[in-house]
């Protein structure tokens, strides 16, 4: 929601005043490390050595729904999660390379199938107990453990490869405190990213939870600060739900810098909530925010133009990770419904025979007028998009890959060769047997940004005889009926970033048994010839660590789904984030969180804190 409401704002301003006002404040007391470091530490490189103190304000639209790595589901839980924990291993935003974090060192054998990780000698919790190979070990058996559905299978899937047609799950083993030894049932690229897609937490504080079929609701958002051991830099020190989020220097973390200071150097990372981007923005031209990772295009103007005189640098980061496209629902029923039998589409019958018909996907893309979309809601600040890595990711980003773009006459001829014709004069197409040639496009109704794209979409569909009806829901109910109920006709959405941004970190959407192949999800073998041959590729693109074979199957996997048109792309955003500039080692991402990704390493430039 982007409407404004003066009142929440006044009411919000009064909780901040009362707790602190403004950004960041001043550097604060100057922090004194009264813990001795571990031997082996983690030198983090940046651009200058930083002083202590101070905090860092960020702004969202959201509070996090759990501080549980395993059970986050949501940008709003994945951001605070990332600062408070770590995975062995993490990649570098400015060069993509894998880093070493909880594990120092790492090596590959078996022909590449199995890493053996060295952990850092001394590294602890934010309670100070040693982190060892058994925490590494509990979390990997947490994750795998099936008999709890309320896991998310993604992370799951990860670490489960398709060998002969059979699912097959990586091994683990620690054979003592200080290794950890994964070993996949194939050769895996990614298998490093793979791994590192769990992050680390204390087997002394969640076995028992485990074990009695609690896990799920352990680190839930109502867990007191102290209870809540982190194995990242920073701990929990305060949650306000809808209000704030406050984090607090881990003192045990193993991270230091050239000098072998402790990191991170601020006191504090705060998240503080805002009802929505409008008001976000109000925030931060107050001055009572530090950075905003999310900012309208129809904004950018403003902040140009204020970046001088209000002390903040407005980051140009390229083209966002993220992607939009709409589908069309291809499910069919799996099991016994009523009215229905296995094999039924979901979708009316007569709608399926449109919406399985590759020449109406085509004709449908052709008819959209991408340049205006870019005009139009972006404001100019867009990028045209045909695949699920943007030009913003110069390692994957494949500019050869083609997908059909605005040709209105070529659409209606596309349509008229499948028989859909204005049969009585009122604009709008029918099939054979009368049926107008109209669907509804769902999308999640508080994002102005895509209510005004599904609006420009079906301006663009009724110049070719489509009528097309935007449908804003709510984001549950959404949910709801597009991943479990497959109760929609065409829905308007997109997908966020992996870390790292490369293809073979999407089986979901890539592969036919995929929870995220929105189009027809959870196959239990692929149903057209165009989804086996993507599976196969997909396979082949993470069996290989050869790079040109890899890039040569994702372009091949990208052509086919825009040969077919299983989704239909539409541009992404340019992306702008406006920061303070009293904060030095600043390097907005395109990947998630853009601004605090490196938090260990940002501080404040002013006077009262300490080199």
């Amino acid at each position: 929601m982007r409407g404004r409401a003066a009142a929440a704002c006044v009411a919000l301003v009064a909780m901040w005043l009362l707790s602190g006002c403004g950004g960041a404040g001043t550097g604060g007391s100057a922090f004194v490390d009264h813990e001795p470091l571990p031997p082996d530490t983690m030198t983090t490189s940046m651009d200058e050595l930083g002083r202590y103190g101070g905090r860092f304000v960020a702004g969202t639209t959201a509070s996090p729904k759990t501080f549980n790595p395993v059970m986050a589901n949501e940008t709003s839980s994945s951001d605070v999660i990332s600062l408070m924990f770590q995975s062995l291993t993490d990649i570098d935003y400015m060069t993509q390379e894998d880093i070493p974090v909880i594990a120092k060192s790492w090596e590959f054998s078996d022909g590449g199938r199995t890493v053996t990780y060295h952990l850092r000698r001394g590294a602890r919790f934010s309670d100070g107990h040693p982190i060892t190979s058994e925490d590494v070990k509990f979390c990997y058996d947490v994750v795998m453990d099936a008999s709890d559905p309320s896991f998310h299978s993604s992370m799951r899937d990860a670490l489960t490869m398709d060998v002969g047609g059979k699912q097959l799950p990586f091994t683990f083993s620690a054979p003592d405190s200080y290794t950890f030894v994964v070993t996949a049932p194939a050769t895996d690229a990614l298998i490093l990213p793979h791994v590192a897609n769990l992050r680390i937490m204390p087997k002394h504080v969640l076995e028992p939870a485990w074990k009695a079929g609690r896990f799920a609701s352990s680190y839930n958002t109502a867990t007191p600060p102290e209870s809540l051991v982190t194995s990242g830099p920073w701990r929990l020190k305060e949650h306000l739900e809808n209000q704030q989020t406050v984090l607090e220097r881990n003192p045990y973390w193993f991270g230091v810098d050239a000098k072998g200071r402790r990191l991170p150097y601020l006191d504090q990372v705060v998240f503080r909530v805002a009802k929505d981007q409008d008001v976000a923005a109000q925030m931060f031209h107050a001055g009572e925010l530090d950075g905003l990772d999310n900012v309208k295009a129809e904004d950018y103007k403003k902040y140009t133009a204020e970046q001088q005189a209000k002390g903040f640098v407005l980051h140009d980061t390229g083209p966002s990770f993220y992607t939009n496209f709409f589908w069309f629902n291809l499910n069919l029923v799996r099991k016994p419904e009523k009215g229905k039998k296995v094999g039924d589409p979901k979708v009316e019958a007569y709608k399926y025979a449109w919406f399985s018909n590759r020449d109406f996907r085509r004709a449908v893309s052709m008819a959209v007028d991408r340049d205006a979309i870019v005009r139009g809601p972006f404001y100019g600040y867009a990028t045209k998009c045909w695949t699920i890595i943007t030009s913003g990711n110069p390692r994957w980003y494949d500019s050869t890959i083609t997908a059909p773009d605005l040709d209105p006459e070529g659409a209606k001829k596309l349509l008229d060769g499948l028989g859909l014709k204005d049969r009585n004069g009122d604009g709008v197409r029918e099939d054979a047997a009368g049926h107008p040639v109209a669907f509804s496009l769902v999308y999640n109704g508080d994002n102005k940004l895509r209510q005004a794209i599904a609006t420009l979409v079906q301006d663009d569909l009724a110049k070719v005889g489509i009528k097309l009806t935007p449908s804003g829901l709510d984001f549950n109910t959404l949910v709801t009926r597009t991943r479990h109920e497959y109760d929609y006709d065409a829905c308007l959405l997109g997908l966020g970033s992996s870390v790292p941004n490369d293809p073979g970190m999407g089986p979901n959407f890539w592969k036919s048994s995929g929870l995220t192949h929105y189009w027809n999800a959870g196959q239990p073998h692929p149903e057209t010839r165009a989804e086996a041959r993507i599976d196969s590729l997909f396979q082949a693109s993470i069996a290989t660590t050869d790079l040109a074979a890899r890039k040569a199957a994702y372009h091949q996997m990208s052509q086919i789904l825009n040969d077919e048109c299983f989704v239909i792309w539409l541009p992404t955003i340019d992306i702008r984030i406006p920061v303070r500039n009293r904060f030095g080692n600043v390097h907005p991402s395109p990947m998630p969180h853009r601004i605090l990704w490196n938090s260990a390493v940002l501080f404040d430039k002013r006077p009262g804190s300490k080199n």
